[in-house]
């Protein structure tokens, strides 16, 4: 494909990039990945950059968890109600200053995060637990039923492998939403994994730290080329705004009834194949332009 003919394909322009995004159904516990990759393979030439998200990966690869199947302990129902509700939704937030939507999300937190807290607990530990939303990059809203998705495995071994599949000299990023921060220079993040140059695995005390630190947006998990950090966030955040334009996105549980008119619990993955789901952007720069 040549820029001659990009005027015949669905495309927006981000400052020197141009973003062209890969629309597919709902990826499927153990589907392949071929919806993303074969477009991706006619579409893409050499020097551009193919940006996924997390999730379609994680559930892919199977990596669901039914939070219906975990009882939640004393310690889970106290980081619910008493600790995330009331005392970060109430007190440390506004006080530290996070979003006003993740404070209104906190103030509302429903029953079931109880058992979400356990499944924290038990597979990721307090560190993260102590986190009070989006604790180790569990996602919540793109699973059906009470499921919900843990970080892909080995996000770099599957960046590598699908830039093998497209066959071109392209580079392959997975991205988490969560936030990679910066404070004197150094990058880190909460959610337990990110690319070379960003100290992760700081679960809740990375977060209190990213809360007086600069926030630079999405968080690079793995990618198939070895990059420096700028860059990659740099990529990252411009597929996260594509990301952020669309109606269907579905950043929180909260906003899964108003994409989908489901309880977010009573999410059937007949609900979740019935609107476009757009996995993955391709990101290419613009052609130097004279005077």
């Amino acid at each position: 494909m040549t820029s001659q003919n990009l005027e015949d394909i669905k495309h927006v322009i981000n400052g020197d990039y141009i973003v062209i995004p890969i629309e597919t159904g709902y990826i499927k516990p153990n589907d392949s990945l071929d919806s993303i990759i074969n477009p991706a393979r006619e579409l893409m030439i050499d020097g551009d950059y193919l940006v996924i998200a997390e999730t379609p990966i994680s559930v892919s690869q199977n990596r669901l968890i039914d939070e219906a199947g975990y009882n939640p302990s004393l310690t889970a129902k106290f980081l619910t109600v008493v600790w995330s509700k009331y005392l970060w939704g109430y007190v440390f937030g506004p006080i530290l200053g996070i979003k006003k939507r993740t404070i209104k999300n906190l103030r509302k937190l429903p029953k079931e995060t109880e058992a979400h807290k356990q499944v924290v607990l038990e597979l990721y530990g307090l560190k993260h637990a102590l986190k009070p939303a989006s604790e180790a990059g569990i996602d919540l809203s793109n699973a059906p039923g009470t499921c919900v998705s843990l970080l892909p495995d080995n996000p770099e071994r599957v960046a590598k492998e699908i830039k093998e599949e497209i066959g071109k000299d392209v580079c392959v990023m997975i991205i988490d939403t969560d936030a990679t921060y910066m404070k004197n220079g150094k990058y880190f993040t909460g959610l337990p994994i990110a690319i070379e140059g960003i100290d992760a695995d700081n679960g809740f005390f990375g977060y209190v730290k990213g809360q007086l630190s600069e926030n630079m947006g999405s968080t690079p998990l793995g990618c198939s080329e070895k990059m420096d950090v700028e860059t990659a966030l740099k990529i990252a955040n411009i597929a996260e705004d594509y990301q952020k334009s669309l109606s269907t996105e579905m950043k929180t549980i909260h906003s899964v009834k108003e994409v989908l008119g489901s309880e977010f619990d009573e999410v059937t993955i007949e609900d979740l194949d019935s609107i476009t789901h757009t996995p993955a952007v391709i990101i290419r720069k613009t052609a130097p332009r004279f005077s």
